[in-house]
């Protein structure tokens, strides 16, 4: 099988019709750069919210044609945020991105009306020079401080989003500060536990290992040196982060100091969701729309696939 690679997911989603995506509160320059990046690439169709006399000024500006784009006028994030949650509900457009609204203003209206029987949790696909293929991390952006059965759900969205883009059976590491199981640090234990999960298939179509500091997760050599026998160590694909804190750290260490490009999706709402930052490139923004388009197009059919394996996906 070919590796995936941002590009190759950026290829894979051009052969599909644009995406329609409400942008949520859109009247910021950068907002408005990655849509119309989006939009050019045959990637989205979006639908911008938000204050429509600023967002026609910032349009302008910068040269993006509002000609055959939809502009609905919103007053500020919170009706921003409702109006795009309507706009999935009526089957206006399929996947939400956050524009110059904060977070958890634009999930809260997401966690009280778009939710299915799956976890909500984030995703960051990470493309380095160092590593041989992306690395997937979670979760740095919705979940705080999840418990062993949050873990799990957390693990299962990001193996099947990993094999949705074209890795037959995911490594997951279970991230914690050493690689023992030492009860006064609760991440060991749930680590641990995630582990024997895997091997008793409550957690489907994944090697799962833990814990693994992130050295002898990532690298053949430090487990070897620390006599750590592990089918993940080395070869890992997803990340897994004891907290929101860590998951972010590490993500922004990647991208900052490991020269990381940085593409994210929310998993497990009804429609995927795109959380960019200022600082991701412009084959970061694209790779994340990428993304939103796969799920959308693809999902049902993986669904269908795993459930007649007689495993939920």
């Amino acid at each position: 099988m070919d590796l995936v690679t941002l590009d190759s997911l950026i290829e894979r989603a051009s052969d599909f019709p644009p995406l329609p995506m409400a942008v949520v509160d859109a009247g910021e320059a950068y907002v408005l750069e990655g849509a119309r990046e989006a939009t050019d690439a045959g990637l989205l169709q979006p639908v911008l919210l938000g204050r429509k006399p600023r967002i026609e000024k910032i349009a302008a500006e910068i040269g993006f044609s509002l000609a055959e784009v939809t502009l609905i006028d919103a007053g500020g994030e919170k009706e921003s945020a409702s109006k795009g949650v309507e706009l999935v509900a009526e089957g206006q457009v399929h996947g939400l991105m956050k524009g110059w609204i904060h977070t958890d203003v634009l999930m809260h209206p997401v966690l009280k009306h778009l939710r299915t029987e799956r976890r909500v949790s984030h995703v960051f696909l990470a493309e380095l020079p160092a590593y041989p293929k992306l690395l997937y991390v979670t979760d740095a952006a919705i979940n705080i401080a999840p418990d062993l059965k949050q873990k799990a759900a957390i693990v299962q969205n990001a193996v099947d989003l990993a094999r949705l883009l074209g890795v037959p059976l995911p490594k997951v590491a279970a991230l914690s500060a050493l690689e023992i199981v030492k009860p006064e640090i609760a991440s060991t234990i749930d680590a641990a536990c995630l582990s024997k999960m895997a091997q008793r298939r409550q957690i489907h179509h994944a090697v799962v290992d833990g814990p693994l500091a992130f050295d002898n997760a990532i690298s053949k050599d430090a487990a070897r040196i620390k006599q750590i026998d592990s089918d993940v160590a080395g070869e890992v694909d997803i990340l897994l982060a004891p907290d929101l804190n860590a998951g972010n750290i590490l993500a922004k260490d990647l991208a900052y100091l490991a020269q990381a490009t940085l593409a994210g999706i929310v998993v497990g709402a009804k429609v995927p969701i795109v959380l960019p930052s200022r600082s991701d490139p412009p084959k970061g923004r694209l790779a994340s729309c990428a993304i939103a388009v796969l799920m959308h197009h693809l999902w049902e059919q993986f669904r269908r696939e795993n459930e007649t394996q007689g495993e939920p996906g």
